[in-house]
């Protein structure tokens, strides 16, 4: 018979995350665990998908807050259906769009950068005479799709 709860070694293993990461996953809230008359971790199998989701987020360039705010709009007290993934994915769909986008723009350039050896800045596609983008804010300029929104 399947054990319903999981100590925190058991989804360590499970789930390929250190135990010191699970247990900072769960003082920010994104994932939770119940716990034994002597006060030990148990979580419940449902966490792993969680984890899974965090990991694969993190992968992709997502930040922790967003990641907490994406499974805060996921049900407590029941393990997410299908439809409940599938409306978290599609509020990520377009950020994930841009990201693709400029990964394979990264890579193409990338390559004509690294191969050019800047010998030719008049066809530089990064090349930046005279700091003319510093006036739009901090950070690369010409590889992303838009520019960050000001702070307000």
């Amino acid at each position: 018979m399947r054990q319903e709860t999981l100590t925190i070694g058991e989804l360590a293993v499970r789930s390929g995350v250190a135990t010191s990461a699970l247990r900072y996953y769960e003082r920010l809230g994104l994932i939770r665990a119940g716990r034994t008359g002597g006060n030990q971790r148990r979580f419940d199998r449902t966490e792993l998908r969680r984890v899974a989701f965090i990991r694969i987020s993190q992968q992709l360039g997502v930040s922790l807050e967003d990641i907490r705010g994406a499974l805060a709009e996921l049900p407590d007290g029941r393990t997410p259906t299908k439809a409940d993934w599938a409306r978290l994915s599609a509020r990520w769909r377009r950020r994930l769009d841009e990201k693709i986008d400029l990964m394979v723009r990264l890579r193409d350039d990338l390559t004509n950068c690294i191969g050019c050896g800047c010998l030719s800045l008049r066809s530089c596609n990064l090349y930046n005479p005279d700091d003319e983008l510093a006036a739009q804010g901090p950070g690369p300029r010409r590889m992303l799709p838009d520019p960050p929104a000001e702070p307000r």
